[in-house]
């Protein structure tokens, strides 16, 4: 059997077009994960950034809300652990990493507004 010279280009063109039609494929994948990363991502990544960042600089005085949900102010600051008091003569002490939210001094509303 012979191969005719038309067939052989017919063969070599289906194969280059299959390359392009793999990356044509692959494209919407590509485009979801861009869609991803700047939509979930990237701004989960600076939440992050900025918690660790109010963390790292909290400071005696200030309202913090720890993990577990205990709203307090900081008595006293360590290298790792803070001092907070959650009520009149009710003081615990927290690992700096199981703080959720750091409020500046003078941030909360009083109760009555």
């Amino acid at each position: 059997m012979f191969a005719t010279p038309a067939y052989a280009q017919a063969a070599g063109a289906a194969s280059s077009g299959s390359s392009a039609g793999a990356i044509v494929s692959l494209l919407p994948l590509v485009l979801i994960f861009v869609v991803f990363y700047f939509l979930m991502i990237r701004p989960q990544q600076k939440r992050m950034k900025a918690l660790q960042d109010s963390v790292a600089a909290v400071k005696k005085g200030d309202t913090v809300v720890t993990a577990g949900g205990l709203i307090g102010k900081v008595t006293k600051v360590d290298e790792s652990e803070v001092e907070i008091e959650l009520g009149t003569n009710t003081k615990v002490r927290a690992i700096k990493a199981t703080l959720a939210e750091v409020r500046p001094l003078g941030s909360t509303k009083p109760a009555n507004d």
